[in-house]
């Protein structure tokens, strides 16, 4: 499958075979190359490989670091410290290696990463919350950063692990990225609060009518930066003393699709202004509310609002 210009694929083989420009070995944190990966890394890639990497060690667990490949047909050798020499791993080291492997990636400006199934080898990790685990984190990376990745594989030694990886991570990104891409989407809304009155304004855009600033929550974006950046570019007001008043999310609140909208009650400085999104803007009293045509639902949130005076 494809996110944005990257393929994400799963195949069963042998990861020290494969012609890509790194790939990931799941290392302990000393980057003593012994069994597991590690261990077929340096047999067919010869000791110098474990030697640059104990020349760069140890590193925190969770971290990782870049070597050559020596005799490998890839550029690149990624060392992920997914455990200790305690041998012991979870969750967080999972994906903090992973993490960190892709960031490696970028670092060094290639096309292609292969992975194991990090930490269920000798770690012992359950298989399926591994393959979740990385399949979110090369999801977070996709959309959250400019990449230079147009192929991440996950390479897995036998059909058990293929069988899991497989669902665990195609199936999940699968129905992340369409099923719950569908919405609901998440909108913030601002009662902005000023001596004269509340401040409205008049949509460019379908649904039209009057509303409250506001808008969607970028990804990686939280609601309350969401509704000071929106605030500001539809009216020119910088936020201040905001907090959340309601969340509405009646299926039929928006004509264009289902979304779950939370409203922000706010004091604000400086001149309203209406910004591209809005065709007017002003201040009015409450007494005003029921005169005016409003979109979406803003006209129950204002006589909630009302309601609390």
């Amino acid at each position: 499958m494809k996110i944005k210009n990257t393929e994400i694929k799963v195949v069963m083989g042998d990861i020290t075979e494969l012609r890509v420009d790194a790939i990931v070995n799941a290392a302990n944190n000393q980057l003593l190359m012994g069994g597991g990966v590690a261990g077929a890394i340096k047999k067919k890639g010869g000791k110098i490989i474990e030697e640059e990497a104990l020349s760069k060690g140890p590193v925190e667990i969770g971290q990782a670091i870049t070597t050559g490949a020596g005799e490998l047909a890839a550029k690149y050798i990624i060392h992920a410290a997914t455990m200790g020499m305690d041998f012991k791993t979870d969750e967080v080291k999972i994906r903090d290696a992973c993490k960190n492997s892709l960031d490696a990636a970028n670092q060094l400006k290639i096309n292609s990463i292969a992975f194991p199934a990090l930490g269920c080898g000798t770690g012992g990790f359950p298989l399926q919350a591994s393959a979740k685990i990385m399949a979110q984190e090369v999801l977070r990376h996709l959309r959250q950063k400019s990449t230079t990745l147009g192929e991440v594989i996950f390479c897995l030694n036998n059909q058990e692990i293929f069988t899991v990886f497989k669902k665990g991570v195609l199936g999940y990104l699968e129905y992340v990225t369409t099923k719950l891409s569908g919405g609901p989407y998440v909108t913030v809304d601002v009662i902005i609060e000023l001596p004269e009155g509340i401040v409205i304004i008049k949509r460019s855009n379908p649904p039209f009518g009057w509303a409250l600033p506001g808008g969607f929550v970028d990804y990686a974006e939280s609601l309350e930066d969401a509704v000071i950046r929106e605030a500001k570019e539809e009216t020119d007001l910088d936020l201040t003393q905001a907090k959340q008043f309601h969340t509405y999310s009646d299926p039929e609140r928006d004509p264009r699709f289902h979304t779950i909208g939370t409203v922000f009650i706010a004091k604000a400085k400086g001149t309203p202004k209406a910004g591209d999104d809005a065709v007017d803007i002003k201040v009015i009293k409450i007494s005003q509310i029921e005169k005016l045509k409003f979109a979406f639902d803003h006209k129950k949130i204002l006589q909630d609002y009302l309601n609390l005076k």
